[in-house]
């Protein structure tokens, strides 16, 4: 008697079970599930266009003088006696400036104790991006220097530069890389003939428009002309505003000067006085 009442109790919650199946089934047939919204937002952004901003590095690319250049050891790799420790994996061992390739200058780069790398927050780095592009005027002349007419013409086109954009600077530059000679471009005296920002364009950036942050496809923020006296006071302006910059960026005459998104990228080492970064664009 006892087990007929458990098989009967068992058969009833199967039972009960197998509609709940069912009911569910029709349910979904006739009810649309919606997409989490962030995913929705998602399957948008990849309607767009992806643009890698990132050089690759390696050793003997372009780089300011003052650090050296990079090297890079095996120490595992597949084969016996390709790596210095071992085999049947492979692992590299990097050593490098932190300002090297596409890379990141924090605050603290320039200016004792304001933020280093690993305290700028993730949500400084998806912004809105804005393309300067003077790329022509550098074509006429290598020394070239932003001016308010350049944003104020950008501003007419596109209207108010959004607050806390990050502001990129087109100049066409990238396309030396990685000659770094090219990049350099030093004539018969030791002057370097690059172009740069202004002082004057990137107070109204920063001061006026709340930009977050500010890249540019050279080496500098400075001018060659003012680096090859020493002089880098337009970065110090940058970071002692608290700003980050991306210096070495590349592909910006891929990007269109307004309605794109950046997303600007780096590792987080604790106390980081810079290092190379991931940036890239998407676009409408």
């Amino acid at each position: 008697m006892q087990g007929r009442r458990v098989r009967a109790t068992v058969l009833a919650a199967l039972g009960l079970a197998l509609a709940a199946v069912a009911t569910a089934s029709v349910r979904g047939r006739s009810e649309k599930v919606e997409q989490p919204p962030f995913w929705e937002l998602l399957a948008t952004l990849r309607g767009g266009r992806f643009i890698d901003l990132t050089h690759t590095f390696a050793p003997g690319i372009p780089h300011w003088g003052g650090v050296p250049d990079s090297t890079v050891e095996t120490l595992y790799d597949f084969e016996p006696g390709g790596g210095t420790m071992g085999k049947g994996l492979l692992i590299h061992r990097y050593s490098l400036a932190g300002q090297w390739g596409t890379h990141v200058d924090p605050p603290a780069h320039f200016i004792k104790g304001l933020r280093t790398v690993d305290q700028i927050d993730v949500r400084e780095m998806l912004l809105p991006l804005v393309v300067l592009d003077v790329h022509e005027a550098v074509a006429a002349n290598a020394d070239y220097t932003t001016t308010l007419d350049d944003v104020r013409a950008w501003e007419r086109r596109h209207g108010p530069i959004p607050e806390g954009a990050f502001i990129a600077l087109r100049t066409d530059w990238s396309k030396r890389w990685p000659d770094p000679a090219a990049m350099r471009n030093v004539d018969a005296q030791g002057v370097s003939h690059t172009p740069g920002w202004s002082r004057e364009v990137l107070r109204y950036l920063l001061e006026d428009r709340k930009a977050t942050a500010v890249g540019h496809e050279t080496l500098d923020t400075d001018p060659g002309s003012a680096t090859s006296r020493g002089d880098y006071g337009l970065e110090a302006y940058v970071l002692g505003r608290d700003r980050y910059q991306i210096e070495a960026l590349a592909s910006l005459d891929a990007v269109p000067e307004a309605g794109a998104i950046v997303v600007a990228t780096f590792p987080r080492p604790r106390g980081g006085s810079g290092f190379p970064a991931r940036v890239f664009a998407v676009a409408p």
